[in-house]
């Protein structure tokens, strides 16, 4: 069994920072892509940055500049260090990896989620 545990949410001002992380534990035999969404109330969840085991990024337009993932893939753990807050920044942050795992001599590659962590940006 995989799990995703999230940490490192709160409330900030605007302009604060914020570092998220997640910890994937369980029976692991690697992860791929990692990657970080957010979904604010009313919205839908949306894509905010997404790493390769490799270390290639993407990031959502509206983050660009501002927010920085990265991974130690030693650890099994995902970073975002989100610069620079704004209100619109407020949401639940989700984690997500697709990661392998070895079940009974079989490789499967599943997608996983973290429960989410709260981020608020007050003005």
């Amino acid at each position: 069994q995989v799990e995703l545990k999230e940490s490192g949410g709160g409330l900030v001002q605007a302009e604060g920072s914020l570092r998220l992380s997640c910890a994937a534990s369980g029976s692991i035999f690697s992860i791929n892509d990692m990657a970080w969404y957010r979904q604010a109330p009313g919205k839908q969840r949306e894509l905010v940055a997404v790493i390769s085991k490799g270390g290639s990024t993407n990031y959502a337009d509206s983050v660009k500049g501002r927010f920085t993932i990265s991974r130690d893939n030693a650890k099994n753990t995902v970073y975002l260090q989100m610069n620079n807050l704004k209100p619109g920044d407020t949401g639940v942050y989700y984690c997500n990896a697709r990661i392998t795992e070895i079940t009974k001599g079989y490789y499967t590659s599943n997608p996983y989620w973290g429960q989410g962590t709260q981020v608020t940006v007050s003005s």
